[in-house]
This record gives C-alpha cells, structure tokens and sequence, in this order.
C-alpha cells in the first residue's frame, strides 16, 4: 500500500510538472512590440554589417537591448523608465569590460553588479526581465578581449545601441499609444530589509558563487553561467525557481540543438543580422507566452550576440557542448541559491547576521 501511495504521488507530480510545462499564457501583447524591439537590437547589425564591421554592430546591438525595459505606462514615465536603464546597461557593461583586465576581481565585481542592480530593480518595481540584461551585458563584457585603449570604443558603441533604442521606444510609443491607452504609474512597493537588501545580497552572491565555480572549472567564455544562475534564482517562489529552471534547460537543450543547425549553414554579416532580428522578434512574442519555447531561441540569439564576429575560429560542436554546460552548471547554483532564498530557517539566520553588520542608522 506504501508503494502503490508513492508511486500515485510521484505520478501526480509528473502530471503537474508536464501541465506547468505545456501551459500556454494569455498576453495582450500586440505584435508591434516584438518588432520595434527587433529594430532596436537589429538595426545596429545592419549598421555594422554595410560597413563591415559586425564586431561593432553585435556591442551596439546589446545596447539595443534596453528596449525591453520600457513599461506600458504614460509617455513621460516609460521615456525615463527606458533612459534610467540605459544608463544603468552602460555603467555595467563598463565595469564588466574593466573586470577584464583584473581576472581575480571579476568575481567580486560582478557580486557588487548584481547586488546592486538587484536592489535597484526591487526599490523601484522594474518588471521583467529585471536585473537579467544587466547581468548579462556585464558578464559578457567581462569575457570579451580587448584592450585598455579600445574600451572608451567599446562603451561608446554600447551607448549609442542604448541610444537607438530609446529613440525607437519614443516613436513605438507615439504609435502605441493611440491604439490603446496607457497603464497607470503604480505606487512603489513598501521597501522593506528582507526583500530589497536581503534578497539582493543572496541572488548577488550565488552568481557570484556560479562564477567563481566556472573559474575553478577553468571554463572559457563562462558568461552563460551567472547568467543561468541569476535567471533560475529569480523565482517568485521556491516552485517558481524549480519551474524556471526545467523550463530553462529543457528550452536551452533543445536551443543548442538549433544553435548547432543555424551555425552549419554558411552564414555572413547580412544573413547573421536578419537572423538576429527575427529571433528577438519571435522571443518577443512568445516569451511572455510560454518560457520554454522562447528559451529554444533565446539560445541561439544569445550565442550569435556574444561568438557571432568570431565565428569560424571554431567548431560549432565544441561552442554548443560549452554552453550546454554552462546553462546546466548555472541551474545547479541557481537552485540551490533558490533553496537557500526561500528557506525560512536561513532567512531568519542569516537575515540576523546581515543586519548585525548594517550599521542600524542605514536599516531605518
């Protein structure tokens, strides 16, 4: 009777599990916003591709990322909302890319990002894809080569990405907006100790922990580890952080295999470009949908953006075989940080600890 009682129980789980992943959400998203963000992030390439410089156009490109930070609120609140995170893309980018030249205070820098982005995006309510895009541009900025004098470029050529994104976010929303009307401001979150400096300590350290981990593996390019990590940590709920992180390695396993297909066909600066734009145009419309399914194109949009101007110094075989171990070593650190966040004995331990460091006239 015991077994027949956990075996129904296991079942029902499994049955749960695979309801979770084939539920498809509901989402008024209209499908301009998808292709304004693939403007965004693609016109860069374009840019780069006619003067032959697609190593320019992919760090552009990842400023053209801040796109999707802009909320569905009044003109005047989503034009600041979109400029306060640009800024916020370059300032991290920048010290990721300093990180660089000082392999020792990567891992530390990239705590101190991912704390302190973290707070930000609790204290002012930043909704999704929150600290993720800020996380990864610094990582991949740390993983980039380059040299001291060609940083000054480089973040140049982020912030005009930036830029160009938030002019396309003021004409998409003088378009937007007269075809439906706008959300309203919503009053800020009470701050409180636990959820915006707590939380925000814990999520920066298990990133950084991921990091340090893919040092001691000695993995090269490890940026998709801390981003892995940062993305399953982020659940609402210990539920939330299991869920995310089967959607993430099913989506990403079956990505790389994408991955592997799109990088076998003879690809150039144009076809690379259009086909960037097209999968931040499907992921735009899907993501909101159903995690996993864009996570299959997240994938190969995230390779191209970080290996594209290097592409054919190495087997496409060895680059997928990397990042799957990536994303499954990040997972890992990412659970157990999960684990750790949502356990109400180590909340209340260490939460004590915390605030014994704090000196009390900052916690008031």
């Amino acid at each position: 009777m015991t077994w027949q009682k956990r075996w129904r129980t296991l079942r029902a789980l499994m049955w749960e599990e695979l309801h979770h992943l084939t539920t498809i959400q509901n989402s008024d998203r209209r499908w301009h916003m998808p292709l304004a963000a693939a403007l965004a992030s693609g016109l860069p390439l374009i840019v780069g591709a006619y003067f032959n410089h697609l190593d320019y156009g992919l760090i552009s490109s990842l400023g053209g990322l801040v796109f999707l930070y802009m909320p569905n609120t009044p003109m005047y609140h989503r034009m600041v909302s979109v400029m306060a995170c640009a800024f916020g893309l370059v300032a991290c980018y920048t010290l990721g890319l300093i990180s660089h030249f000082f392999t020792p205070v990567m891992m530390p820098v990239l705590i101190f990002i991912s704390i302190l982005v973290t707070m930000v995006c609790r204290l002012y309510a930043v909704g999704p894809p929150g600290s993720l895009f800020f996380i990864m541009t610094a990582s991949i900025g740390a993983y980039t080569p380059v040299d001291v004098m060609q940083v000054p470029l480089l973040v140049g050529l982020l912030t005009m990405g930036s830029l160009l994104a938030c002019m396309v976010g003021f004409f998409y929303s003088i378009y937007v907006l007269r075809l439906q009307p706008p959300k309203p401001v919503n009053p800020l979150p009470p701050v409180t100790f636990d959820f915006v400096v707590f939380d925000s300590v814990v999520i920066g350290v298990f990133v950084g922990i991921s990091l340090a981990v893919a040092q001691l593996l000695h993995l090269e390019k490890a940026y998709w580890v801390p981003v892995s990590c940062l993305a399953v940590i982020q659940g609402a709920s210990l539920r939330a952080v299991w869920s995310k992180q089967l959607h993430r390695v099913i989506g990403t396993s079956a990505g790389l295999l994408v991955s592997w297909g799109l990088l076998l066909l003879p690809l150039d600066k144009w076809t690379i470009s259009i086909m960037m734009m097209a999968l931040t145009f499907v992921i735009e419309f899907t993501v909101v949908r159903h995690y996993a399914f864009a996570a299959v194109f997240i994938t190969p949009l995230t390779i191209l953006l970080a290996e594209a101007a290097t592409l054919g110094h190495g087997s496409p075989s060895e680059l997928i075989h990397a990042r799957f171990f990536d994303t499954v070593l990040g997972c890992i650190v990412g659970l157990f940080g999960g684990i750790c966040l949502h356990n109400q004995g180590f909340r209340d331990i260490a939460s004590r600890q915390m605030r014994r460091l704090i000196p009390s006239r900052l916690l008031s």
